[in-house]
Formats: structure tokens, C-alpha cells, sequence
């Protein structure tokens, strides 16, 4: 597989499609509109990367998601804010014991998944905020091994939790109830399928296809796998300042790849080498999970 930049979204600045301070998460919807929160905003860019919303957020911003109804979900401390499409707040759940940072958010059948970096594990919630349990944290280390602060995840549409693990070098799978189903992943500083560095992978994403994409720091860099662990295709070599790190990931409908520049502010877009620029997204198929 091979992939080329296709262009960069935002940058630093002080305008409504920049960010000052930080970037720090993406997601795509069904319309392939990006979606893309840091310093205390939410800013959504069309498929050619033009801006068509910007609205404020009560924190500052580390996750985000977006159902397929179009309820759009921020991951900040200490809570999660969702909004309806227009950016109108709808609710604000909070749990300072829970949610110490939301660095990922989720759906899984009913559920609502959120990443706590501060607890190191994945908390479970029903569509309403209640919560339901935890997942990552039966284990000797009694969490993930986040160095750096960040826990990061992705779930297929078969309800399967793909979860990096970077102190471990490796990308952990688990079943919506906890139970760990396995895990890829090694050591590594020579082999490119391998991951070096203290703490890698650090974010994580799939394609419609069942590939996972994941990003890592040192060199920062983008990796596509398949599910089990196999290497296709090394992306952005050379695309990233070298000091970026934690960069969140996210696919769209037609296979592109974005991909936050965490010192630059910016969004890389990579497209699949056999891609047309001009191809009109897709709508999601009838194998799809419908999210929440």
C-alpha cells in the first residue's frame, strides 16, 4: 500500500480554523466532515478541508467523536461535553473519579467507551453517562502503560476494542465486558513492523476495511497494519516536526488518513496512492455498527 500528502488543514494562528495553544483530537462522520478539537474550541472542516463550524468548549479539548446521528462528543478533564450537530450543548457528563482525562472516545453496541489516562483504562458508560465498568485494568500493572499521558483506542464494527498499549510496544484487543482477546506488537528498533522508543504505539484508528492505523512518536510517524500485526504501508516520513508526539488519527470513508501535527498545529491529510481527490464520500454500508 502506498500513500501520498494531500494537502494540510489549519495551523497556528488565532483565526477560527487555527488553533493557538494546542491540537489534540480528530474524528470523521458519516459525511466525511473532520472534526477537530484543542486549546478550549471545536472546529469541523469540510472534505476539501474549508471551515464550516467553530464553537467553544467549556475545557479544553483532548478527544472527540461523532454518532452516526450526528451528537458530537468532546473528551476534556473531568468530563465529556456533547453537543447536537449545530454545536447546541445538549449535556455534560461529569465524573472527577472517572474521567480524569478523556483522551478517546468510543461506541460499542449500546455503550459509550471513554479513555481515563489519568486511571489508565477504558470506562464503559450507557448511552445516558451511567457508569458500567472498566476495561484494562485486570492486569499486574492494573492499567495500560501510557508514559505519556495518553490512552488512545478504536472499536471495529464486530464490538472489538483495539487499544494501544505503548509501555508494552504493542496493540492490545478486548471484548466490550473487559475480557482481553489477544495482542500484536514487539520491541523493536531495527524492524519497521516493530515499534522502539520508550512508549509506542501512541494513538490508534481503523479503516472501513479492517485495517488499523496507528501513529508514533520518535520518529513521528504513521503505520498501517493489518489487525493481527502485519506491516502494509509506512506513511509521512519526513511530513511531522520531529518533536511532535501523541498525534491522533483518524480515517474517512474513502481510506484518507488525517493526521495531527501536535508542534505545528496542523492536520496532515495522506490519501491512498490509487484515490480520486474528487470521489464523493461514501455512505456507510448495511455491516456498519450503527453507533449510538
Amino acid at each position: 500500500m502506498q500513500y501520498h500528502r494531500q494537502r494540510v488543514i489549519s495551523g497556528k494562528g488565532v483565526g477560527r480554523a487555527e488553533f493557538a495553544e494546542a491540537l489534540r483530537g480528530l474524528a470523521v462522520d458519516a459525511q466525511d466532515r473532520l472534526y477537530a478539537v484543542g486549546d478550549s474550541k471545536l472546529v469541523v472542516f469540510s472534505l476539501q478541508g474549508e471551515l464550516l463550524e467553530s464553537w467553544a468548549t467549556e475545557r479544553p479539548g483532548y478527544s472527540v467523536a461523532v454518532t452516526t446521528s450526528g451528537t458530537v462528543y468532546v473528551g476534556q478533564p473531568g468530563q465529556v461535553q456533547l453537543f447536537d450537530p449545530d454545536g447546541k450543548p445538549l449535556d455534560t457528563w461529569r465524573d472527577a473519579d472517572r474521567m480524569g482525562l478523556v483522551t478517546a472516545i468510543g461506541f460499542g453496541g449500546d455503550f459509550v467507551l471513554l479513555a481515563d489516562a489519568k486511571d489508565r483504562c477504558i470506562r464503559r458508560y450507557d448511552q445516558h453517562g451511567k457508569y458500567l465498568g472498566e476495561i484494562g485494568r485486570d492486569n499486574r500493572m492494573k492499567g495500560f502503560l501510557i508514559p505519556n499521558r495518553h490512552l488512545d483506542f478504536a472499536v471495529d464494527a464486530a464490538g472489538v476494542i483495539h487499544a494501544g498499549n505503548p509501555g508494552k510496544h504493542r496493540v492490545e484487543r478486548y471484548a466490550l465486558d473487559g475480557q482481553l482477546l489477544g495482542h500484536w506488537g514487539r520491541f523493536d528498533g531495527r524492524d519497521p513492523a516493530g515499534f522502539s522508543g520508550c512508549c509506542n504505539p501512541t494513538n490508534v484508528a481503523l479503516t472501513r476495511g479492517g485495517h488499523l492505523v496507528v501513529t508514533t512518536k520518535a520518529e513521528p510517524l504513521v503505520k498501517v497494519y493489518t489487525t493481527d500485526g502485519r506491516l502494509l504501508a509506512l506513511v509521512g516520513q519526513g511530513d511531522f516536526d520531529p518533536n511532535c508526539k501523541n498525534m491522533d488519527v483518524a480515517v474517512d470513508s474513502q481510506g484518507r488518513i488525517y493526521v495531527i501535527d501536535t508542534a505545528r498545529l496542523q492536520i496532515c491529510v495522506f490519501a491512498p496512492a490509487d484515490s480520486d481527490s474528487t470521489t464523493q464520500p461514501a455512505q456507510p454500508g448495511a455491516g456498519e455498527t450503527v453507533r449510538p
